[in-house]
């Protein structure tokens, strides 16, 4: 039997939707007032609400998020903010930062998983006296 030629008409596979993604990390913090609940609610709704916007992400975009607090936060997890504005079906993990002496008090820190276009920049978000956690990050202020 004589070999069959090689087609050069064939179709190639579609690429997968996320082959031209990647998975990315998104820092963020914020300093809350008070430890109280509506306090650290409305900073970490303000908090998550621009990384949102600075990275033009949706909630249906979100892979997962941890947050962390100080030990001086106990008042409110910061995901129920986060379930407030809409991520509802985001697995969300709370957690307490270690106490460094001298670290910044009251504060709220977010590490956000996305995924977003192969060449996203990656904008992270430092907010009010957090700002001071990174001011080298001159696009996250």
């Amino acid at each position: 039997m004589p070999p069959v030629p090689e087609s050069t008409d064939a179709p190639t596979p579609a690429e997968p939707a996320w082959a031209s993604q990647r998975l990315i990390a998104l820092r963020g913090a914020t300093s809350v007032e008070a430890n109280e609940r509506e306090a650290i609610l409305s900073r970490t709704v303000e908090l998550l609400e621009a990384l949102m916007e600075r990275n033009a992400l949706q909630t249906t975009d979100i892979v997962s998020a941890i947050f962390t607090v100080t030990a001086d936060l106990d008042a409110e997890f910061p995901a129920v903010a986060a379930r407030q504005i809409g991520f509802d079906q985001v697995p969300l993990l709370c957690t307490q930062e270690i106490p460094v002496p001298g670290s910044l008090p009251k504060a709220v820190r977010i590490l956000l998983h996305t995924y977003a276009p192969a060449d996203h920049k990656a904008r992270h978000v430092y907010l009010h006296e957090a700002r001071a956690l990174r001011a080298d990050l001159e696009a996250a202020q």
